[in-house]
């Protein structure tokens, strides 16, 4: 009976420590040259981790510590796999992936933000994702211009 109390706690063990898989977008996975050095540097942070974690003698605590690296390996090589590197927008003329754009808000709010990968967008640091409803409805448009979002129009008054 202990033998099948053992086996048995070492499976709910090891269950705990199965993390599942990152969602990965259904959209093409563009970045920017500065988002895939990113991405390699991450994967690197979680190869480091990983190995670390190999370390361990305690087979338990392996296991929880190598759970959170070895997910996020598999994360970060599927997105480097299927990264598509976009070059820097060659005009400031029409707002593109890459763009940095400022835009008046209906409110009277002006904003900034650099049109980046899914991975790399961060709003609080000035990057929003092309999927992004606000990215998407600038890309292809020009200073002037007035794109509608959620009921609220933002005019377009810059495109770096």
């Amino acid at each position: 009976m202990s033998v099948a109390f053992t086996k048995e706690e070492s499976f709910e063990t090891a269950s705990e420590t199965l993390l599942p898989d990152r969602p990965v977008s259904s959209h093409p996975n563009l970045v920017t040259q500065e988002g895939l050095a990113s991405l390699e540097a991450q994967l690197e942070q979680a190869r480091a981790a990983y190995t670390a974690a190999n370390l361990i003698e305690d087979v338990n605590e392996k296991r929880r510590q190598a759970a959170t690296p070895l997910r996020d390996l598999r994360y970060l090589q599927a997105r480097i796999r299927t990264a598509q590197v976009m070059s820097a927008p060659t005009s400031s003329e029409i707002v593109a992936f890459g763009s940095t754009v400022t835009f008046a808000r209906d409110d009277g709010r002006v904003q900034t933000y650099r049109i980046v990968g899914e991975d790399e967008a961060d709003p609080k640091a000035g990057t929003i994702s092309h999927v992004s409803p606000v990215a998407a409805a600038l890309i292809g448009k020009a200073v002037g211009d007035v794109a509608t979002v959620a009921g609220h129009e933002l005019e377009i008054v810059k495109v770096v």
